[in-house]
């Protein structure tokens, strides 16, 4: 597994019975997740800022039970996110995704050569910051105008709006088409697809039918020698031999790691399993 263990503005402190208690900057969230099978009790013990209710007919709520900003700034080493809570129990950012940033962040400074990132489903740009502050230019691609101008604020939260980026509102297979067509190629790829989603103009994607095809575009858009590619899913119909399968059928003679993200638990010798990413090298 891949453990996110170098935070210090967020914690899991607590797992039980389908939910998380988390410290974000010392706020506290209280959130479902359907990996907790487990039993620990419950949260009496705790000063919880807000708790998001799920509905029996779908979606949900936030429920503040303590006074919350209506947003706030989290730091992960020197990156800074815009934290605020979203519909579907969501925050606006992944925080098992730090060990990627900071794989991301390490070949690039690494690379000794101009590095062209492509983002793609890049909702509020957690990697685009990364690889921005490591010295790459970034082509951000998003269906969501709202993620767009998310990602916007902690790109400037970062200082890093004089940086090489461009932001574009759009659907990711119809981009990546138009990129082949004109000739582009990038050095690296991170994508982060949903299990099921709609682009700009209602065009359906679907993570089991689509992503195999997404990745053989992709591989048309790198360069021959590329730094990476990551793929990160949250869809528990792909277990992580499927996603390993399609790599290796596609690159053949590149490094190929599939594994689990998680982050840790406090006070225990537990994790929390928080989806699967894919990385491909040329190392």
């Amino acid at each position: 597994m891949l453990v996110s263990n170098n935070w210090q503005d967020y914690k899991i402190l607590k797992t039980s019975k389908g939910m998380k208690l988390e410290s974000w900057q010392n706020i506290l969230l209280l959130r479902p997740d359907p990996v907790v099978t487990w039993d620990l009790g419950g949260f009496d013990d705790y000063k919880i800022n807000a708790m998001y209710y799920r509905s029996n007919s779908g979606g949900g709520h936030w429920e503040n039970k303590l006074k919350t900003p209506e947003s706030w700034v989290i730091k992960y080493n020197d990156l800074k996110f815009l934290i605020k809570e979203m519909g579907f129990k969501h925050t606006g950012l992944f925080p098992e995704q730090a060990i990627n940033w900071d794989f991301e962040m390490d070949l690039i400074k690494n690379a000794n050569r101009d590095i062209k990132v492509l983002n793609l489903f890049a909702y509020t740009g957690a990697s685009t910051v990364a690889c921005l502050k490591a010295g790459a230019s970034v082509v951000h691609v998003d269906s969501s105008k709202g993620m767009i101008e998310w990602a916007k604020e902690n790109v400037k939260l970062n200082n890093l709006e004089e940086k090489p980026v461009r932001y574009l509102v759009d659907d990711v297979f119809k981009f990546v088409k138009r990129e082949i067509r004109r000739g582009n190629k990038y050095d690296a790829i991170i994508m982060d697809p949903p299990s099921y989603g709609r682009g700009a103009n209602g065009e359906v994607w679907s993570l089991e039918s689509d992503l195999e095809e997404l990745i053989k575009l992709c591989k048309e858009l790198l360069t021959d020698n590329f730094l990476f590619l990551i793929i990160n899913t949250y869809s528990t119909n792909l277990p992580n031999i499927s996603l390993e399968n399609i790599l290796k059928i596609n690159f053949k003679k590149q490094k190929i790691l599939v594994d689990d993200l998680c982050l840790p638990i406090e006070n225990s010798n537990l994790y929390l399993s928080c989806g699967i990413t894919g990385r491909v090298t040329n190392e």
